[in-house]
This record gives structure tokens, C-alpha cells and sequence, in this order.
């Protein structure tokens, strides 16, 4: 079996023509030589090798940027960031960024300078003379500012008020109860003194005190009234 596969590789090896494999080797582009060709060859594995080089030194550049940024505490978000600067910065020097504002400069100076936008612009500063000259919008302002000078006024007040009460209270600590009770009671006394229900219930209070006290009166001459009972001895009923 070996001797016969062996010999039908022999007989296949020497089916191949031998200048077909040499013309491939040495087949040549058109408008080059032999010697061009091999200086071009060599000239290319120059170059890889080269290239094989500097991505060693490149990786090890790197290696070596990684350690310096981890020891200086800085993360990647930061190199993003740079990164990003560093890009828009390019964009914006860049011609075509250039190019695009200076059109855009120019487009909007059109605009501003073109009748249909100086006419609505005057327009506009018509209509906000009109609305700022007429009464209402005056009332409504003047409105406003009253409202809100009274606001100003009643909450100053009110402050002034706070503080006061405050600095009496530090200063008079234990009569805080009493000062308290004087100023709800000159707060409410008054308006309950003018009312028709404080006066009809004062009146019913003085009509009660009235006979209460005479009722006293009453009783008290009635306990010191019989002047000679004291004196008369008592009856002996006592049979003889």
C-alpha cells in the first residue's frame, strides 16, 4: 500500500510542469524588472519590520503613560475629557468650522438688515409703547407697587414686633405668663366691651351681684333684729 500510494505521488509530482512553478515564482509585474522587483521586496520587509518596531515602543509608551497617570491620581474620565477639548479645539480651527460660522454671519446679517424683519421689529416696540403707555397696564403697575409697598410695611412691622416681644422675654423671663395674659387681654377687651353680648351679660352679672347682696342684707337684719330676746329667761313649763 505505501509502495503504491508512494508511486502515485511520483507519478502525480511528475505531471506538474516545471516551468509553470518557476514562472510563478518569478513572475514579474509588467513594467518592472527582476532587480526592481527584489529591490522593492526588500525595501517591504524594511518597512514591516519597522513598523513591527514601533508598535513595541508604541505599546510600551503606552505601558509607561498608564503607570505615570495612576500615580498622579488621574482616571480615565479625565483623559476623556482631554480628549474631548482637544477635539472640539481641532473642530473649531478647522477650516470647515470656519467656513461655517463666517456663513452664518453672514446670513444672520441678512436677516437682521431684511424689511421683513425691521418692519416686525418696529412693530413689536409699537405694540409694547402702546400696552406699556396704556391705563390699564399704569393701574395694574400701580396696583403692584401698592401691594407690595403695603406687603413690605406689614411685614417689617410684624418684625419689629417679633423682636420686641422677644427682647422683653429675655429680659423678663418669669413674667412671660402675666405679659402675655396683658397683651391678649388689651387685644380682646376692648372690641368684647363695645359688643351687645358683653353688655347684656354685664348687665345680667349686676342684676345677679344686686340680689345676691341683698339677700345678704336681708338675712344678716333678720339674725340681729328681736333686740330683747337675749335678756328674757326662759319659761319654766315644768309642772309643780
Amino acid at each position: 500500500m505505501e509502495s503504491a500510494s508512494q508511486g502515485l505521488l511520483s507519478d502525480a509530482m511528475t505531471d506538474v510542469p516545471v516551468d509553470s512553478v518557476a514562472s510563478g515564482r518569478t513572475s514579474v509585474p509588467e513594467g518592472l524588472t527582476l532587480a526592481e522587483e527584489e529591490e522593492l521586496r526588500s525595501e517591504l520587509a524594511k518597512v514591516e519590520e519597522e513598523i513591527g518596531t514601533l508598535r513595541q515602543v508604541l505599546a510600551a509608551k503606552e505601558r509607561h503613560c498608564g503607570e505615570l497617570k495612576r500615580k498622579l491620581g488621574l482616571t480615565p474620565l479625565d483623559g476623556l475629557k482631554q480628549n474631548l477639548s482637544k477635539s472640539w479645539h481641532d473642530v473649531q480651527v478647522s477650516n470647515a468650522y470656519v467656513k461655517t460660522s463666517e456663513k452664518l454671519g453672514e446670513w444672520n446679517d441678512k436677516v437682521t438688515q431684511s424689511d421683513l424683519y425691521l418692519s416686525a421689529s418696529s412693530t413689536l416696540e409699537n405694540w409694547n409703547e402702546k400696552l406699556t403707555q396704556s391705563e390699564a397696564y399704569k393701574k395694574t403697575q400701580e396696583t403692584l407697587s401698592q401691594a407690595g409697598q403695603k406687603t413690605s410695611a406689614a411685614l417689617s412691622n410684624v418684625g419689629s414686633v417679633i423682636s420686641r416681644k422677644l427682647g422683653d422675654m429675655r429680659a423678663h423671663p418669669f413674667s412671660h405668663s402675666f405679659s402675655s395674659y396683658s397683651i391678649r387681654h388689651s387685644i380682646s377687651m376692648p372690641a368684647m366691651r363695645n359688643s351687645a353680648t358683653f353688655k347684656s351679660f354685664e348687665d345680667r352679672v349686676g342684676t345677679i351681684k344686686s340680689r345676691v347682696v341683698g339677700s345678704r342684707e336681708n338675712s344678716t337684719d333678720g339674725l340681729h333684729s328681736p333686740s330683747g330676746a337675749g335678756d328674757k329667761p326662759p319659761q319654766d313649763n315644768a309642772p309643780f
